[in-house]
């Protein structure tokens, strides 16, 4: 599962080939969370309220991005990494 942005501990990765909705994964610390990418919505998994307010924050500035590097994990193209959180 390639890496496609990582900031503040917080690892974004995206699968190639994965199932529908439109969703890339987190890695934060012990903890693990999936999310919508449309909503912005935490579809499984949980994080502390401080690393969800970042990814949600993140994802909110990179949401074109997104859609776009899930189009590309679906066709089985090379993904591209996204600018960090500052």
């Amino acid at each position: 599962m390639p890496e496609i942005s990582r900031f503040f501990g917080i690892s974004v990765k995206m699968f190639f080939g994965e199932h529908a909705p439109p969703h890339f994964h987190v890695e934060y610390a012990e903890e693990k969370a999936v999310f919508d990418i449309r909503t912005l919505i935490l579809i499984r998994g949980s994080l502390s309220p401080r690393a969800l307010g970042l990814v949600v924050e993140w994802a909110s500035q990179h949401q074109p991005e997104l859609l776009d590097l899930w189009d590309r994990s679906s066709k089985s193209q090379s993904l591209y990494k996204v600018q960090p959180l500052k």
